[in-house]
């Protein structure tokens, strides 16, 4: 597996992987549609083709983690795409990395946790108004049968 820019890979293929992976070349987050292919990002490739993407955008001294993925799980693209996105938030200045996930995705909280995130903040209601303002095909439960309601945020701070 070999990580590159995401510039390095065709848009195209990019936005069928994610659509792919999101059912929709866009996520929705904190009340806010976003479209990964068109953000900063890193791709995971391997012999087969992409196995994952990585997408963030800097705004002052915070890098946010727009979208992470990594497909088959559990194989180590995501932990490398996550370490590629860090570094360049260190690099460029950043105080923090922070995310947003779903309070269905224990495997996520998993993830993150184990790797120095925190959370730091909760948004009640935001899958509902996500689903019905912008993305109806959201379900209703998501992983292990969880109803999908609320968002949660983590973050990881460095120290400067």
């Amino acid at each position: 597996m070999e990580i590159r820019e995401a510039t390095a890979i065709d848009p195209e293929r990019l936005r069928a992987f994610l659509t792919e992976q999101w059912h929709a070349d866009f996520v929705v987050a904190h009340d806010e549609p976003m479209r990964p292919a068109e953000l900063p990002g890193f791709v995971a490739v391997d012999d087969d083709g992409i196995v994952g993407h990585a997408a963030y955008r800097i705004a002052g001294d915070s890098c946010e983690l727009v979208a992470i993925v990594g497909d088959p799980p559990r194989r180590g693209a995501g932990s490398a795409l996550l370490e590629r996105v860090v570094a360049a938030a260190r690099a460029a200045g950043c105080s923090r990395v922070w995310l947003t996930t779903t309070n269905d995705n224990v495997d996520a909280m998993r993830f993150y946790q184990s790797r120095g995130f925190r959370f730091v903040s909760l948004r009640s209601g935001a899958i509902d108004r996500a689903r019905t303002r912008w993305k109806p095909e959201l379900p209703i439960n998501g992983a292990y049968g969880i109803p999908m309601h609320d968002e949660l945020d983590l973050e990881l701070s460095f120290d400067r």
